[in-house]
């Protein structure tokens, strides 16, 4: 497994399940700081047609191929109880577009056995650490 600077410098484009509208959302805030570094970002969330003026998309299946392709990372803004469904998700994506590459989910979050499944199909996995809190202490 790659470690936590690895996996950020190879980091590009990241969707985001369980962003935001609610600028008070900590989802919302790591989007918006996300932005401000550099990465794009792709808006997941059922109940949202656009977030931070980006197109939202309801399931990470649902994002068109061309853009699903040349996601890095997925980044998971859920309950720990949806991350087995999430990384089924993201092995499906696997077999048809090879992307992506890694998986992180934001601190509370964590489901090891999900792990293990993202792990045995070649993807990086990082669970219960907040994304900019580790870009904050790599700069």
């Amino acid at each position: 497994m790659e470690n936590i600077s690895d996996i950020i410098d190879r980091t590009n484009k990241i969707a985001i399940v369980g962003l935001s509208k609610n600028p008070d959302k900590d989802s919302h805030r790591i989007a918006e700081f996300l932005l401000s570094k550099g990465y794009e970002i792709i808006p997941v969330n059922p109940s949202s047609d656009e977030i931070l003026g980006l197109p939202c998309y309801s399931d990470l299946l649902d994002i068109p191929a061309e853009i699903a392709k040349t996601i890095d990372m997925v980044n998971v803004f859920r309950k720990s109880s949806e991350v087995q469904s999430i990384i089924e998700k993201i092995l499906r994506m696997r077999l048809l577009y090879n992307s992506p590459n890694y998986v992180w989910t934001q601190l509370g979050i964590s489901d090891q056995n999900a792990a293990n499944d993202a792990q045995n199909a070649g993807l990086s996995v990082v669970m219960n650490k907040c994304i900019m809190i580790e870009i904050n202490k790599l700069t």
